[in-house]
């Protein structure tokens, strides 16, 4: 029954210290990096276009350890002119920084470098973006005539039967639900803007 109990001990301890260290590692922590403006360029729209957080961008940058440190043997050595960077603080996880500056470290690598060359792979991510951005700009105007549409139908329901009717309160909470989706459609398509002058290398 004792060893049962120390086992289940083992059991927990390991447990709580793997969870303890996986916490640490996401952890966010700031860190400076001296890089083109294309590069912070692309970070930007694809954390816009995607939905998710810069540090999140930095993860999966980070997550394919064999193909940073292929990258870092051929930046081995590697100078970078800073006259044609710009210094930027990101916010980062714990673990994504560590794992850049250990890579960097060993095979001497630039840390600036991996940082830039590894958003130059994600540029076929932004290239399917700007496409889908042109999309959704065709498709806003059609909305655009759509929700206008929608908008005559109230005013003369409104006009035909009375504000206090019930179908004219159905129409209007109908609008209403459509006028926020359509702004948020607006804002997001307007956030996009940054990908149609972003030169693809």
């Amino acid at each position: 029954m004792k060893k049962n109990k120390e086992n289940q001990m083992d059991i927990s301890f390991h447990v709580s210290n793997s969870s303890g260290l996986d916490l640490r590692g996401r952890q966010s922590v700031r860190a400076t990096f001296r890089l083109s403006e294309a590069c912070i360029n692309a970070i930007s729209i694809l954390s816009a276009q995607l939905g998710i957080k810069q540090k999140s961008v930095f993860d999966h940058l980070m997550e394919d350890a064999q193909i940073l440190k292929d990258m870092a043997r051929e930046l081995e050595d590697i100078e970078i002119d800073p006259r044609e960077r710009i210094q930027k603080t990101f916010v980062i996880s714990r673990r994504s920084l560590s794992f850049l500056d250990s890579i960097s470290s060993e095979y001497d690598a630039p840390r600036d470098a991996l940082v830039e060359y590894s958003v130059r792979r994600l540029l076929p991510i932004i290239a399917r973006e700007r496409k889908k951005h042109e999309k959704r700009k065709e498709l806003l105007a059609e909305i655009s005539n759509h929700f206008a549409e929608g908008e005559k139908v109230l005013s003369k329901a409104d006009e035909m039967l009375g504000t206090d009717d019930p179908v004219v309160n159905k129409l209007e909470s109908a609008m209403s639900v459509y006028k926020n989706a359509y702004d948020d459609i607006v804002k997001f398509i307007d956030r996009g803007k940054i990908i149609e002058e972003f030169q693809l290398e």
